[in-house]
């Protein structure tokens, strides 16, 4: 891992936080001894709080009931899997520290920390931007559309790596999508025993899909005015031989 490309913006933790805990479909939760895993149980209101819809028999809801001012302290884990399969799937991880509480037949979850850890490293999001801060605008898409970009244009995916550096591609066996943001693409680069990933910016932040659509355009017109790079042309000769 580590390759490096030069890009500019990018979402910032707290949004990526948002985006994470948007999209997840299952989370475990920890409290007061009992764990507990679910499936499509957690809505996310508008500040960030989580409400958890959980069995009558729930040793969660169980604990909240009976801790001191029926707000037992939790521990939410979540996982980003990439939609696309590549190795090592699981983009990043976020935690959520805070207190649970029975709230209308559900528990409702008040954060106090949140932990996002992704290929560089974990960084504690600011609880202020984090309640305010709204999943990105492709977050709900992305699997659908990078799903598709893989699947059906496996050509326009080599083409990008017109952009990248040619150092980055040294010993590449592939070359996956495996993030999409308003503010750019992110590739997959696998080698034989490592992968690294690079980012290709957008010129602009795209707001919805049509936005996304004529970003990618413009960076597939980037591309075919790119070389190929050597890296990938010694592949097809190896390839072709």
């Amino acid at each position: 891992m580590g390759d490096t490309q030069d890009w500019t913006a990018a979402p910032g933790a707290a949004e990526r936080a948002r985006s994470v805990l948007s999209v997840a479909w299952s989370c475990a939760v920890t409290a007061d001894g009992v764990r507990e895993e679910y499936a499509g149980a957690h809505t996310v209101t508008e500040d960030g709080r989580v409400r958890l819809t959980v069995p009558d028999d729930s040793g969660l809801l169980a604990a909240a009931l009976c801790a001191p001012r029926q707000e037992p302290s939790a521990l939410l884990e979540f996982a980003d899997v990439a939609p696309v399969p590549v190795r090592h799937r699981i983009r990043a991880r976020l935690w959520l520290s805070g207190w649970l509480a029975p709230s209308d037949g559900d528990l409702l979850f008040r954060p106090t920390r949140v932990v996002l850890r992704e290929a560089s490293g974990p960084v504690v999001a600011d609880l202020d931007e984090f309640a305010a801060a709204r999943p990105d605008p492709l977050a709900g898409a992305e699997s659908r559309l990078l799903t598709h970009l893989a699947d059906a244009h496996p050509d326009a995916v080599e083409r990008l790596t017109r952009l990248v550096r040619p150092e980055s591609l040294h010993a590449a066996t592939r070359v996956a999508p495996l993030a999409v943001d308003r503010h750019g693409l992110t590739l997959r680069i696998e080698r034989t025993r490592a992968h690294g990933d690079v980012r290709l910016p957008f010129h602009a932040p795209a707001d919805d899909v049509p936005q996304l659509t004529e970003r990618m355009h413009a960076l597939l017109a980037q591309a075919a005015a790119a070389s190929c790079p050597r890296a990938l042309q010694r592949q097809r000769a190896d390839g072709d031989g």
